[in-house]
């Protein structure tokens, strides 16, 4: 080796999985900080710029992929020789080009131990990014504690969870969480995750408060994955405050305001049921628990539960069980008989009304079914108009990305409803809004003595997954049967409670009668049942000089209007509304809400303070 080989290689740069290890080493509670380690490299010398379109990076990275070398070096070159960089868009393309390499069999262990070199000695995000998506598809345990590692940089996370999750999806929810659970509340149960001390991991998970804003779905199931959580269920066979937690966590694995299709990753999820819902009867009768179970039937009745690979039968016997449990006066008497704050009265509320709903039998036969189905109000869950086909959800079997629409866009305006022209029925929008991750369509029409649903519209891939998302065939319906279910889904009522009946009722007053509003210049915008406060009415209507002539002049401003429920009838709270919207001018008593800031002071109105 000359002098200036030597002094190269002294002056190489660490392989990363070292650096991510020693960075794991220094940390001084064990963990990452949020979004995982940075990767700090300096430049490679004769480094330039990125500057290759993404069209010639494709290309670049085919060629540097094709063929495929025995050794890491010769990749590393390649790479560099080529322009290929840790850019975000590089790594992606690397990714997307090595899951579509063709690979033979008698390939496999070559690319294998290419893959290994990479990843245990690679100097470069490129590299090691290659090696990464080689294990997604060729890994073995043997990788799992290098991409364990690895996992915790922030540029191979995604790609190290990715392979992980084939191998061994405990390793790979630590990875997620350590990385991607931004809670405080969280970090202590992460922290024993990392360590993997069982006393501390029982303890953490039943202590930090499992509220819905610390829960989303991906989150809900990742800790279930990472505790091992069927294991820690039959370590503890009589722990009630882990058999709870246990069910809350598979409640917010399957909430439909973020991504139901996590419970369907969820591969321990008919295990964890099973055990929840045969020992609900050690659980104490309190709200929260009724809550939990509650939800649980829901989801066993109409929702992504349906959807789990169960045993013929098994899912109607949990369902059936939950049915008798929650019948018995010591649950059935909770709502009317344990008080407690604001939250506590709006679920006492919501399972007098939703209670009994998962465990009745459907009032009319058919393929078709509709449940508007009321998700826990402390959880903020949303109202959804659930559509079964033969007795599965169609919106987390076919979309995922969403909740079903509201029963007052589908069921109100009359949108599924066959007539004699066919109509095209958005069913399902993704929770993020259509542009980003889609939505859900259907064609409805008549053809004589049936309605058909066809020209299924969704997204590429399926729910969950990658995979292409095959194309939905058309299905048929009895006329006369689906008429009858639409019609008693519609004029079903009993999901609602009084601030929501009051809105429906103050949004059918302004449909008839939009001068209460154009009088004043104004127009009717989103009327319903308060997020935040789901026992209030808001009444939203936007405002501009000139726009109950038709003629607006300059930009619009947006009010919202509160309506408290003040305990009369809905009936007679949403004819006092309309009444006072026909004497006095909704300005006054709304506040502005939307808009600039420089438009509102422009007209006299004062814009909110934001907290």
């Amino acid at each position: 080796m000359s002098a200036q080989e030597e002094r190269d290689a002294l002056t190489l740069p660490p392989a990363l999985y070292d650096y991510a290890l020693h960075l794991l080493h220094e940390s001084p509670d064990g963990i990452p900080p949020r979004r995982g380690f940075p990767l700090s490299q300096q430049p490679e010398p004769g480094e330039s710029p990125l500057s290759l379109s993404p069209e010639e990076s494709q290309g670049a990275i085919r060629d540097a992929l094709n063929p495929l070398p025995d050794d890491s070096a010769t990749l590393h070159s390649r790479f560099a020789q080529l322009g290929i960089r840790d850019s975000s868009m590089h790594l992606m393309l690397i990714q997307s080009a090595v899951a579509g390499l063709p690979l033979p069999t008698e390939q496999w262990d070559a690319a294998r131990s290419l893959a290994r070199q990479l990843t245990r000695t690679g100097t470069t995000a490129p590299a090691v990014t290659a090696g990464l998506a080689l294990l997604t598809r060729l890994g073995t345990s043997e990788d799992i504690p290098y991409l364990s590692v690895l996992g915790l940089l922030r540029k191979f996370t995604r790609p190290a969870v990715e392979a992980l999750d084939a191998l061994d999806p405990q390793s790979a929810a630590v990875v997620w969480l350590s990385c991607y659970a931004r809670h405080d509340e969280l970090r202590p149960l992460v922290h024993a995750l990392q360590r993997g001390e069982q006393s501390a991991i029982r303890a953490e998970l039943v202590a930090f408060p499992a509220e819905s804003r610390l829960l989303n779905t991906t989150v809900a199931r990742r800790i279930a994955e990472a505790a091992r959580l069927p294991d820690l269920l039959g370590r503890h066979p009589s722990d009630t405050v882990l058999l709870a937690r246990a069910g809350r966590l598979l409640v917010r694995t399957g909430c439909a305001r973020d991504a139901p299709t996590d419970l369907l990753a969820y591969r321990d999820a008919l295990t964890v049921y099973e055990s929840v819902v045969t020992r609900a009867g050690l659980l104490p009768p309190t709200l929260d628990n009724h809550a939990t179970l509650l939800s649980l039937a829901l989801d066993l009745s109409s929702g992504p539960g349906v959807l789990l690979d169960w045993p013929p039968g098994r899912r109607m016997t949990l369902l059936e069980s939950l049915g008798r449990l929650l019948a018995e006066p010591r649950w059935a008497s909770l709502p009317d008989t344990e008080a407690g704050g604001a939250d506590q009265r709006l679920r006492a509320g919501w399972i007098r009304r939703t209670g009994r709903q998962p465990f009745r039998d459907p009032t009319t036969p058919g393929r078709l079914r509709v449940e508007v189905v009321a998700g826990d109000p402390v959880d903020r869950e949303p109202v959804e108009t659930r559509i079964l086909l033969d007795g599965r959800p169609v919106v987390p079997a076919y979309f995922g990305s969403g909740p079903a629409h509201s029963p007052e866009y589908l069921l109100d305006e009359g949108r599924l409803r066959a007539g004699s022209e066919p109509c095209k029925v958005q069913l399902a929008e993704a929770s993020c809004t259509e542009g980003c991750c889609g939505a859900l369509y259907v064609t409805i029409r008549r053809d004589g003595d049936q309605v058909v649903w066809e020209n299924w519209q969704r997204p590429p891939t399926m729910p969950g997954s990658k995979s292409p998302a095959p194309e939905l065939a058309a299905c048929r319906f009895d006329a006369a049967a689906y008429d009858a279910e639409i019609a008693r889904a519609e004029t079903d009522r009993s999901w609602s409670w009084p601030a929501r009946t009051t809105a429906r009722l103050i949004k059918a007053g302004l449909k008839e009668r939009p001068d209460l509003l154009s009088r004043w210049d104004a127009k009717r915008g989103w009327i319903g049942s308060g997020f935040d406060a789901p026992d209030t009415t808001e009444v939203t209507f936007v405002y501009a000089p000139g726009l109950g002539s038709g003629k607006p002049d300059g930009i619009a401003l947006q009010f919202r209007w509160i309506v408290p429920d003040d305990g009369t009838p809905p009936e007679e709270q949403a004819a006092a509304a309309l009444n006072r919207l026909t004497e006095e001018d909704p300005k006054t008593y709304g506040q502005v809400c939307g808009g600039t800031r420089e438009r509102a002071e422009e007209l006299g109105f004062s814009w909110p303070e934001r907290n």
